[in-house]
C-alpha cells in the first residue's frame, strides 16, 4: 500500500511537469503575412472577398464541421466543391497555403486550382480569403489540423484521450481591424514608342501588348505567361525593327507604333483611355487613319497553338489577310508542328467587358487581331497566381518570337517572290532573336508583381513602368507615357486596400486540456495531503517491507 502510494506521488509529479511543460509550448506564436483574395467593383459588378478580418480556429477541409473556423488548403485541397462547401457552413475563412516552388506540383493539381481560381474570383462574397506562404511552421499546424480530423475515426477512447491531453488547436487571427476601404484614386499607364517609315502617308502598323497581371491575390500575381510573354515579344521586336530601319536604305513603308497598355485585366482600361485620347483629342495622332492592322500580344510562352483570334475575317486584298498568309507560310515552312488557327469571335455589345484587346480597337472601326496559344479566352492560365516563371517554357517563347518576327518582315518588305522563309530568314546573325534577352526580360517582368492596383502606388511596381519607358526610349522615337486618372464619381474600377495582410498564428490547448490538467492538479495536491496525514503509517509499512526484504 505504501509502495504504491509513492509510486502514484511520482507518476502525478512527472505527468504535472509533462503537460506544464507541453502548455508553457503551446503558447507559442507565429507571425507571417496573409495575402487577401481580390477585391474590386468592374462597372458596379462586385468580385472577389469583402472581408478581411479573421479571428478563429483552424481546420482541415475535409473536417465535418467548418462553422466558424478557419479553413486551411493546400492547393489539391482548394477545389470549388471544397470552396462552396465552406460558404455553405459559413466558414470565418479559408486559408491557402503556397509553396514557393511550384515547378515540382503535378500539371493536373495546377490546372485544377486555376479552374477553381477563376471561377472563385468571379464569384462576390463576404468570407475572408488569403493565400499564405508554405513553410514549415504551415505545414506543421496543416498536419496536425489534419491529423485532428483523421482521429475522429477513431475510437471514442482515443478521441476523448487526444482531445484532453495531445490535442493542439490552432487560433488564426488578423491583427488589423481596420474596416476595409475603397480605393478610386488609382492611376493606369500606357506607354507608346515609335519607328517612323519611309514614303509618302505609310500605313500604321500597331504592335501592343498589356503589361499588368491578375491572379487570386495582387500580390501574388506575377503574370509570366500572361501577359509578361507579350510585353517580352514586343520589346524583343522593337529593338529588332529598330536595327532594321536605323538605315534609310532599310526601312520598311509602314510606321511601326508600339504600345504597352494597363489595365489590361480589367476589362483593356488603359486601352480603352488611350484610344479614346488619340482618336477624340490628339488631331495629329497616327490611329486616324491608314491604319494596316493592329497585332496584339497576348499569353505566348507555352503550346504547341498558335491562334489568331479575330472580330471579323479579314477580305482577300487587305493588309490584314496578306499579314496572315506570311503568318501561315512561316510556319508551315520553319515550324510545321505548329498548330495554327483562325477564331473569328463577333463582339457583343450587350455584353460588359470585352474578351481580347483588338475588340477595343475593333470598336472604333480599327482592324486587328490578337496571337495567342490560348483557344479560349476564358481561360483560367489568363489570371492565376500560379502562373509564375515555373510554367513558361523558353524554347516556344522564343520560337513564338521569331514567327512574329519573320511573318512581319515579310508582309512588311513583301518578301513573298524572295524565296521561303526557311529559305531566306530575315532575322539571323546579328539581327536574330536573343535567346538571353529574352530570358533577362522574362526575369525583370515576374520579379515582382504587376497587378493594376499596385502599379502607380509601389515603389518597386512604379520603378518597373519607369524601366519599361526607358527600355522602349531606347529603341523606338516619340515614346511617351499616358496616365490616365479614375472618374471618382463614376470610376469604372474600383478597388479596395488590405490587400496584404499581418497575420498570427497561435498554438493553443483546447477547453478540455484545462479540465485535464486540473483534475490531475487536484489528484496530485490529494495524494500529498493523504501521505503527510498518514506518513506514520506509510513509514511503518516502508519499514517492515525493507526488513523483511533483508531477510
Amino acid at each position: 500500500m505504501g509502495t504504491e502510494a509513492v509510486t502514484a506521488v511520482l507518476f502525478f509529479l512527472l505527468t504535472f511537469q509533462c503537460l506544464n511543460a507541453s502548455s508553457l509550448s503551446s503558447m507559442s506564436s507565429y507571425e507571417f503575412t496573409g495575402y487577401r483574395m481580390q477585391h474590386y467593383l468592374l462597372q458596379q459588378d462586385k468580385h472577389g472577398s469583402r472581408g478581411a478580418i479573421v479571428v478563429a480556429e483552424a481546420r482541415s477541409s475535409d473536417h465535418p464541421s467548418l462553422t466558424r473556423r478557419c479553413v486551411v488548403m493546400k492547393l489539391t485541397d482548394f477545389t470549388l466543391q471544397g470552396y462552396e462547401e465552406a460558404l455553405r457552413q459559413n466558414a470565418a475563412a479559408v486559408l491557402i497555403l503556397l509553396p514557393s516552388n511550384t515547378s515540382a506540383v503535378p500539371h493536373e493539381v495546377i490546372q485544377s486550382f486555376m479552374e477553381t481560381e477563376l471561377e472563385v474570383l468571379q464569384r462576390d462574397s463576404l468570407m475572408p480569403l488569403y493565400v499564405v506562404a508554405e513553410d514549415e511552421h504551415m505545414l506543421h499546424m496543416y498536419e496536425e489540423v489534419k491529423l485532428d480530423t483523421a482521429t475522429r475515426a477513431s475510437s471514442i477512447l482515443v478521441r476523448v484521450f487526444r482531445s484532453m491531453v495531445t490535442a493542439t488547436a490552432f487560433q488564426i487571427f488578423v491583427s488589423n481591424s481596420n474596416p476595409v476601404k475603397a480605393v478610386t484614386d488609382h492611376t493606369i499607364s500606357t506607354l507608346e514608342g515609335v519607328l517612323p517609315g519611309v514614303g509618302e502617308d505609310p500605313q500604321t502598323i500597331v504592335i501592343t501588348a498589356h503589361y499588368d497581371s491578375f491572379g487570386l491575390s495582387p500580390w501574388l500575381s506575377y503574370g509570366a505567361d500572361s501577359n509578361g510573354s507579350g510585353v517580352a515579344i514586343l520589346l524583343e521586336l522593337a529593338r529588332l525593327f529598330q536595327m532594321l530601319y536605323r538605315d534609310p536604305l532599310s526601312r520598311a513603308p509602314y510606321h511601326l507604333l508600339f504600345s504597352l497598355t494597363g489595365g489590361g485585366k480589367y476589362n483593356f482600361h488603359g486601352t480603352k483611355r488611350w484610344l479614346e485620347e488619340n482618336m477624340d483629342h490628339a488631331e495629329s495622332s497616327l490611329l486616324h487613319d491608314n491604319v494596316a492592322f493592329v497585332l496584339c500580344l497576348d499569353t505566348l510562352a507555352n503550346g504547341d497553338e498558335l491562334y489568331l483570334h479575330v472580330s471579323r475575317p479579314p477580305k482577300p486584298g487587305t493588309p490584314q489577310h496578306d499579314f496572315i498568309y506570311q503568318l501561315e507560310q512561316v510556319i508551315a515552312s520553319r515550324f510545321p508542328w505548329v498548330k495554327f488557327d483562325m477564331i473569328h469571335k463577333k463582339i457583343n455589345l450587350g455584353e460588359p467587358t470585352v474578351a481580347w484587346e483588338h475588340e477595343r480597337y475593333a470598336m472604333r472601326r480599327i482592324p486587328g487581331f490578337t496571337l495567342s496559344h490560348l483557344e479560349d479566352p476564358k481561360s483560367a492560365q489568363r489570371g492565376s497566381i500560379l502562373d509564375t516563371m515555373a510554367q513558361v517554357d523558353m524554347r516556344k517563347l522564343k520560337r513564338n518570337a521569331v514567327i512574329i518576327a519573320e511573318s512581319l518582315a515579310r508582309f512588311m518588305y513583301n518578301l513573298s517572290d524572295k524565296g521561303s522563309p526557311k529559305e531566306m530568314p530575315v532575322f539571323k546573325g546579328q539581327l536574330e532573336v536573343l535567346d538571353s534577352r529574352l530570358s533577362a526580360l522574362m526575369s525583370f517582368l515576374t520579379s515582382v508583381p504587376r497587378a493594376t492596383q499596385l502599379m502607380d502606388k509601389e515603389p518597386a511596381q512604379n520603378l518597373m513602368i519607369s524601366t519599361l519607358e526607358h527600355e522602349l526610349k531606347q529603341h523606338l522615337l516619340q515614346v511617351y507615357r499616358h496616365n490616365f486618372k479614375q472618374d471618382r464619381r463614376e470610376p469604372e474600377i474600383t478597388f479596395h486596400d488590405q490587400m496584404n495582410q499581418p497575420m498570427t498564428m497561435y498554438r493553443v490547448k483546447p477547453a478540455a486540456f484545462d479540465l485535464f490538467l486540473g483534475g490531475c492538479i487536484a489528484a496530485y495536491l490529494g495524494i500529498i495531503y493523504y501521505a503527510i496525514q498518514n506518513f506514520g503509517h506509510i513509514y511503518g509499512k516502508l519499514k517492515i517491507a525493507v526488513k523483511s526484504k533483508h531477510q
